[in-house]
């Protein structure tokens, strides 16, 4: 049998997290720690049948195969979970929950590991991608929705919080309106310092202070002057212009964005050949017209990995902003580290940590099909 050796080595690494570590917790109630349970006592045969298909995992040929395994691994997982969690608080008290231990995160781990160095080897193209990504994610979503897994304490944590999707939106609006004005401030300030050098001598560093000052210094440094424009205009606190909420977390994101995407910005145009500018002025062009027909399409991938950068770093930043009442995710993160609730400080970070992911992908998306066009 060929063996793929990063493959063989995520799969057993893949099958020691899950035979070693805990997989299931069961609780007393939501706070207390409770007892350890590994996957082959707490599960049963659901657990064998996902050990069973790690061994597949290992083969070199037929990576569709490979990829189709791993996927059916993942949704087993979670289907195990589930099961698991439903078995256990059979005979338990009311107020009992099951947690997800360290084995069956760091299996996850390994998983989506799996699948994205299959995917890689096969050399989707960006259409196929999403698709699968689409499929994986539907799929998912499809066993969450059918109630298999609500006895897991984290999904109970999630049907306690009524508010859920509100704050998703929340965390969007501020990630998202605190990018598209930097996008639109950044560009023109990144096409404008390769024009001009001495522009870029002096805007780099003032750039470079802002990315280097803590998220939480930068909250604490916009509320003070924040709070005095709205007590000196009372009609800009009622636009939400304050020295708490969204007026001081877009203001600082939108700091933090903008060296990422000028510099960029900048380093596109730079890579961009003479000659090519050369011959789209020979060709009559206009300067505007070389611009955005010629120069911008050419330096675009560059500058959408300049934002890809931003929406992960925004919407892990935007986490923080719920300390000066933000919203978003990161009120359920502090929320569970001030009740020393685990499953609630989860909640709070695994949909933050999947929405920094899905964008991540749709912009690397994006450069492939453009690096495509100008292959």
């Amino acid at each position: 049998m060929n063996i793929d050796k990063v493959a063989g080595l995520l799969a057993t690494a893949l099958t020691a997290s899950l035979l070693a570590l805990p997989f299931v917790s069961l609780q007393p109630n939501r706070i207390l720690p409770g007892e350890p349970l590994g996957l082959l006592n707490a599960a049963g045969p659901p657990g064998l049948w996902l050990l069973l298909l790690l061994p597949l995992c290992l083969i070199k040929q037929g990576l569709k195969l490979r990829l189709l395994l791993t996927s059916l691994a993942l949704l087993l997982l979670l289907y195990t979970a589930g099961n698991t969690a439903t078995n256990l608080l059979a005979d338990a008290s009311p107020l009992a929950r099951v947690s997800l231990g360290a084995g069956f995160w760091l299996g996850l781990f390994w998983l989506l590991l799996l699948i994205t160095d299959t995917t890689l080897q096969l050399k989707l193209k960006p259409p196929a991608r999403l698709l699968l990504i689409s499929l994986l994610s539907g799929s998912v979503a499809a066993l969450l929705a059918s109630g298999h897994c609500d006895n897991l304490s984290l999904l109970k944590e999630f049907h306690n919080r009524s508010d859920f999707w509100h704050q998703g939106l929340r965390h969007l609006q501020l990630a998202l309106g605190s990018i598209i004005p930097a996008v639109l401030a950044g560009i023109p300030l990144g096409i404008a310092c390769h024009r001009s050098p001495g522009l870029r001598a002096t805007l780099f560093p003032v750039l470079n202070i802002l990315q280097t000052i803590p998220s939480l210094a930068m909250f604490g440094l916009l509320m003070v002057p924040l709070s005095l424009l709205a007590t000196a205009h009372p009609w800009l606190g009622e636009l939400g212009i304050r020295g708490i909420g969204a007026a001081p977390a877009v203001i600082a994101l939108f700091l933090y964005s903008l060296l990422p995407i000028v510099s960029n910005t900048a380093l596109g145009f730079d890579r961009i050949d003479a000659d090519i500018r050369e011959a789209a002025t020979a060709m009559g062009m206009s300067r505007r017209q070389r611009l955005w027909q010629v120069e911008f399409p050419l330096a675009l991938p560059v500058i959408l990995s300049g934002l890809r950068v931003v929406v992960t770093l925004n919407i892990g930043l935007v986490a923080v902003a719920a300390l000066v009442g933000g919203g978003g995710y990161g009120t359920y993160i502090f929320q569970g580290l001030g009740q020393t609730a685990t499953d609630l400080v989860i909640l709070g970070a695994l949909p933050t940590l999947l929405l920094a992911f899905l964008f991540a992908m749709l912009i690397d998306i994006l450069i492939a099909q453009q690096q495509g066009r100008h292959a």
